[in-house]
């Protein structure tokens, strides 16, 4: 499924639909360059599952758990990760294989890790079709 924005509030509705829709135990895998709006839709796939609060990118602490929606999400940011073993030590196993639901930022970086079943979404932007332009593809979601 390929999907434009042409502004970070669209990117954010798209990612609060795909939030709406989530069920226990998907992982989603969210990759682009940075700057292209990855914390925006996730900002919108966590509205779409309820929760309220901030939600940023967890950059420096890799991890970041918010409870409060219909249900927990699991908010991974490995950009920084120096070795995959840094996931065992957050227990990433039992975020991927639990009750939740697992959104991976830069997923490229760990593809060892990842489970077999996974749903894609790669966000690209093209200046030449205008600063807010996003072209996001979805890959693995059933219709």
């Amino acid at each position: 499924m390929e999907n434009i924005t042409n502004s970070p509030e669209e990117t954010y509705l798209l990612g609060k639909e795909l939030g709406s829709r989530a069920l226990p135990g998907q992982v989603y895998c969210l990759d682009g360059d940075l700057g292209v709006g990855k914390t925006v839709f996730t900002q919108g796939f966590a509205a779409g599952l309820g929760i309220e609060g901030p939600v940023n990118s967890p950059t420096f602490t890799i991890l970041q758990q918010y409870e409060e929606g219909r249900l927990p999400l699991y908010h991974f940011d490995v950009y920084r990760i120096a070795d995959v073993s840094e996931m065992d030590e957050i227990g990433y196993e039992d975020c991927f294989y639990g009750e939740g639901v697992c959104l991976i930022e830069w997923s490229q970086l760990v593809p060892e890790l990842l489970p077999e079943q996974v749903i894609r979404i790669r966000i690209e932007k093209d200046l030449e079709q205008g600063f807010d332009y996003r072209k996001i593809t979805v890959e693995g979601l059933e219709p």
